[in-house]
């Protein structure tokens, strides 16, 4: 189809728009290739549906935008990437990936550690952040299954109801909660990491003080990771294409905020031997755990 026809939605449950593929099963498997799982956005309305919208084309340079932090998880990429900020991992240790652990200031969405003999010997928190939509971007995503064969409802596939970028709220939702978890990672001497998309790295730039924020140090405390989303040949694919890094006070700067949150080494790192086990040990094919599966607190 022309490139002005085509859907605003690149990707349903993993898959590209863009080639051909057995959408009836796709569709009605509602599986999220990147967790293994049922596809967690689904419907106020019908709790049943799962969205499976993953990225979408929006904008008049038609940027395309990861709208579900689970598409993150492709290749485990992002937690490899990571791994040269763990300084204190020796050959031979472990490394495992635990999900969503609360610290002061709210709960981190990865930590990655390096572990020996059940023992955490370093470990750097990650927090992955993806734009928010605002409207609605079912209508679309039902005008696309249309177009592909598959029966819709007529009041979705004629609906008018479109969707934007949430640009301003997710980034101060993002940086309000940042600077807290900084400092208390940097307290105790350890990294933390905000995997984002371009995109939101450029609105940071633009609307908030940023100016700071222009090479890499590994000392530093707070590492942001940038990422693209490719496509070739009609797949889409994550890819690194920016780093930077800044400390408590850089973060502060940012927002022009100052905060204390003190916690012990300990705390985290004792939370951390507890819950992993031999399905948290990270591998290429390796399933994320499940935080709703993780042991009670």
């Amino acid at each position: 189809m022309s490139s002005e026809k085509e859907s605003r939605v690149l990707e349903l449950f993993g898959h590209s728009t863009r080639i051909d593929q057995s959408w009836g099963e796709i569709i009605s498997g509602q599986c999220c290739p990147f967790t293994n799982t049922r596809c967690f956005k689904v419907r106020k309305s019908n709790p049943g549906v799962s969205i499976g919208t993953c990225s979408v084309r929006y904008g008049k340079d038609g940027r395309n935008v990861i709208i579900c932090p689970k598409r993150l998880l492709e290749r485990r990429q992002v937690f490899m990437d990571a791994v040269h900020l763990l300084t204190q991992h020796d050959p031979g240790n472990e490394l495992h990936v635990v999900p969503e652990m609360s610290i002061p200031g709210g709960s981190v969405d990865y930590f990655v550690a390096s572990v020996k003999r059940g023992k955490v010997k370093d470990f750097v928190a990650i927090e992955f952040q993806t734009l928010d939509t605002t409207g609605t971007v079912w209508p679309e995503r039902q005008r696309l299954l249309k177009k592909l064969g598959l029966k819709v409802a007529k009041r979705d596939a004629n609906s008018t109801k479109s969707f934007g970028m949430n640009w301003k709220m997710t980034a101060k939702t993002i940086l309000v909660q940042l600077h807290h978890k900084v400092e208390t990672l940097e307290h105790i001497g350890k990294h933390f990491l905000l995997v984002i998309q371009d995109g939101l790295l450029e609105y940071l730039r633009r609307e908030f003080n940023f100016g700071h924020l222009t090479g890499v140090r590994v000392g530093d405390t707070m590492h942001i990771h940038s990422y693209g989303l490719d496509e070739v040949d009609g797949e889409f694919r994550i890819d690194l294409n920016a780093r930077f890094s800044t400390d408590a006070a850089g973060v502060a700067k940012c927002l022009g905020l100052q905060a204390e949150t003190k916690i012990e080494l300990e705390t985290i790192v004792a939370e951390i031997e507890k819950r992993i086990t031999v399905n948290t040990r990270l591998t290429v094919d390796s399933p994320i755990p499940r935080s709703d599966v993780m042991p009670a607190e």
